[in-house]
């Protein structure tokens, strides 16, 4: 039976953790901190270690790994950008925009994941791409909806449309594409990744339907959408900026979970959070340096693993 949510994710612990120079140029969401590097990395260490203490305590199982300090990676800890799992025991490594995002991609993380107890058979690597700067940063140019096998990806300089689409028929996803945008010094641009203006539960889907332009291309992903029976819960562009866009349902021991930031909780209104609460229990988390510095916010954070338990013949 095909699932939309699993019970384990892999994170990878910031330690080097700082606003990264090279995202910045069509990362939008990135402010500047008026704070030493080590200080801004200290913090960003205690977010993440909260989150993955609220994430034990409701069972889900999270595969924690540090980053390597020598690596200089200062956005490692948003692995959902690289690497992908999948139900058929298969994984995707991805092509990524920033050179110094490339250095994240460690063979040693997919062993780790195996001697955690998981399937890997084969692996898609779509990384070649980059030498004709080609990118599609995983489920952050994508969302996928494992269960009736549609991919929701917004065009931009980090998510190609032909390497998209190629994507999809390896791995037998309906393409759903659109192009959102954000107002930018007056011009209206590319949002970088489909994830901060879009997530999708089991049962729900949160939009900012505004950042849609094109009446077509919003109609289109409306129809799919709701004949898939998601409720949908539109999301204004104030509170995608505050992270309402970026969140990801993910199952516990007794329960499912919508993850999300501080913000992004405080950013929705009563009536959202109960929409929300009809389907899953919500946990949120302090996240605010991340957010700020890395321009990503919880569910960047959790490359969700659904690669089936290896069988000891």
């Amino acid at each position: 039976m095909k699932k939309q949510i699993t019970n384990t994710v892999l994170m990878v612990r910031p330690v080097r953790f700082r606003m990264n120079e090279q995202t910045v140029v069509n990362n939008y969401f990135q402010e500047e901190m008026d704070l030493k590097n080590e200080e801004i990395n200290r913090q960003a260490q205690q977010e993440f270690d909260g989150l993955v203490q609220k994430l034990r305590e409701v069972g889900v199982k999270v595969i924690a790994i540090d980053d390597i300090y020598e690596q200089n990676t200062p956005d490692s800890v948003f692995p959902n950008n690289w690497i992908t799992f999948h139900q058929n025991a298969n994984v995707a490594i991805y092509p990524m925009f920033a050179e110094n995002r490339r250095r994240e991609r460690r063979e040693d993380i997919l062993e780790k994941v195996e001697a955690e107890g998981f399937d890997i058979e084969n692996v898609y690597d779509y990384t070649e791409a980059e030498k004709e700067n080609i990118f599609l940063e995983g489920t952050g140019a994508m969302i996928l909806d494992r269960v009736n096998r549609k991919a929701y990806c917004a065009l931009s300089p980090r998510a190609d449309e032909e390497l998209f689409i190629e994507f999809c028929e390896d791995f037998e996803y309906t393409p759903v594409l659109f192009t959102a945008y954000q107002q930018v010094n007056g011009k209206a641009m590319p949002i970088y990744h489909t994830n901060v203006m879009m997530a999708l539960g089991v049962n729900f889907a949160i939009v900012c339907l505004d950042t849609i332009t094109d009446k077509k291309e919003r109609k289109n992903l409306l129809n799919h959408l709701k004949e898939d029976n998601k409720e949908v819960i539109n999301i204004t562009i104030q509170q995608m900026h505050q992270y309402a866009g970026n969140m990801l349902q993910v199952q516990g021991k007794d329960s499912t979970y919508m993850v999300m930031s501080d913000t992004a909780y405080n950013a929705l209104t009563p009536q959202q959070i109960s929409t929300i609460e009809k389907y899953t229990h919500i946990i949120h988390s302090n996240l605010e340096t991340i957010e700020t510095c890395g321009g990503g916010s919880a569910r960047c954070m959790l490359a969700e693993v659904f690669n089936p338990l290896a069988t000891n013949n």
